[in-house]
């Protein structure tokens, strides 16, 4: 996993600028770090969304000093510190696209042929395995090959409409939280109360301005409620779309000479899981394995939609744990207290804990909320 000091940043954090939001006392601050300084650019811009619509490189700002000497504080801390660190994202849209690596479209059709009910999983995963093998991984989606094997799995017996979105012409591409509900690094991951399968998706996560232009990447969590879409891809929105289930941060790392798409197209994303009952598991996701290209993602999400105030989107994740928790044969699931951190070099350590939907903060701080707050502190103009 990737090491830091105070701050949970990349390896060439000194080399990296970093946009991002703190809550300094005031309210929500758009904040850039460069060569480890922090600065605040709310003057600037009073949102993350208006100052990503107006980047230029690095705009002028108050120095708060450096980022080490901050103090940060978690949710679950007893710590003195002073920072709040906030998803990076206010205003914009928060999207997803799911189904696009091999493994991952496999476990989907594993979990709709479950019903949800996590102890026939290894079955159904071995038959599948059995008869269609890794021919998939090397599948291009929409592609006459792909034709083939979709018409061969359905004289199978075998189609399913996850194998649709995930060698199909069309991408799944779904709306994973409001604006505004994302939390950020060292707060508290949700899970509904009522689910029993369940985990983490560790994936990048592209930064979109209005303009439909990828002009920066974080890391984000897409909690999964595995027992939920299992039932029927009909609850996806009750499987994804909950209290504190959506994870950013900790920084937006902008796009420069020191960081590029390419260097998205090859981040390994890693995962590790820490529970209280001294449980560990450790995965990671190769980008490099990925079946649609990140920015043939963003444009599917923009094809016939305009996003004013820019979007994020997660682009999927290689990582669906099967290894046993408890009961053998019933796969991996959350308990509370889990610790769990999603990192790679480049973008820094995305480090949450899990609770349940309801005992996680509430939210209740919207988009209403924050006007209010920026115009009583001046920020606000015309």
């Amino acid at each position: 996993m990737t090491n830091t000091k105070t701050f949970p940043l990349p390896e060439d954090w000194r080399d990296a600028v970093l946009v991002g939001r703190m809550d300094l006392g005031e309210g929500p601050t758009p904040v850039v770090v460069k060569e480890g300084r922090v600065f605040d650019v709310s003057a600037f811009a009073p949102t993350t969304a208006q100052l990503l619509e107006k980047w230029n490189g690095v705009p002028p700002g108050k120095d708060l000093g450096d980022i080490d000497d901050l103090g940060l504080s978690t949710a679950w801390s007893d710590s003195n510190g002073k920072v709040k660190l906030l998803a990076p994202v206010d205003l914009q849209c928060v999207k997803a696209a799911g189904v696009t690596f091999a493994v991952s479209a496999m476990e989907r059709v594993i979990e709709e042929r479950a019903k949800g009910v996590p102890g026939r999983a290894q079955a159904i995963r071995e038959e599948l395995a059995s008869k269609i093998g890794t021919d998939i991984r090397k599948v291009v989606p929409g592609s006459p090959e792909a034709q083939k094997l979709k018409d061969a799995l359905i004289a199978d017996g075998l189609w399913s409409q996850y194998l649709e979105v995930a060698i199909g012409p069309d991408a799944e591409v779904f709306t994973k939280a409001p604006p505004m509900s994302s939390v950020g690094w060292g707060d508290y991951v949700g899970i509904r109360t009522q689910s029993t399968w369940n985990n983490p998706e560790p994936e990048v996560v592209i930064v979109v301005d209005r303009t439909g232009k990828a002009i920066g990447a974080t890391l984000g969590n897409d909690v999964n409620l595995r027992d939920y879409e299992g039932r029927s891809a009909l609850l996806l929105g009750k499987a994804k779309d909950n209290n504190a289930a959506s994870a950013l941060g900790p920084f937006i790392r902008m796009f420069d000479d020191k960081f590029s798409i390419d260097h998205v197209r090859n981040a390994v994303v890693e995962l590790e899981i820490v529970g209280t009952d001294n449980y560990r598991l450790e995965g990671k996701s190769t980008m490099a394995e990925i079946s649609r290209d990140p920015l043939e993602l963003v444009k599917q999400t923009i094809s016939e939609h305009q996003y004013p105030d820019g979007f994020v989107l997660y682009c999927g994740t290689l990582f669906a744990p099967t290894q046993d928790r408890d009961t053998p044969g019933f796969g991996f699931t959350h308990k509370e207290g889990d610790v769990v951190r999603v990192s790679t070099p480049k973008l820094g350590v995305l480090e949450n804990r899990v609770t349940t939907c309801k005992q996680a903060p509430p939210w209740n701080f919207g988009i209403a909320d924050l006007m209010k707050n920026l115009l009583k502190r001046g920020l606000l103009k015309a």
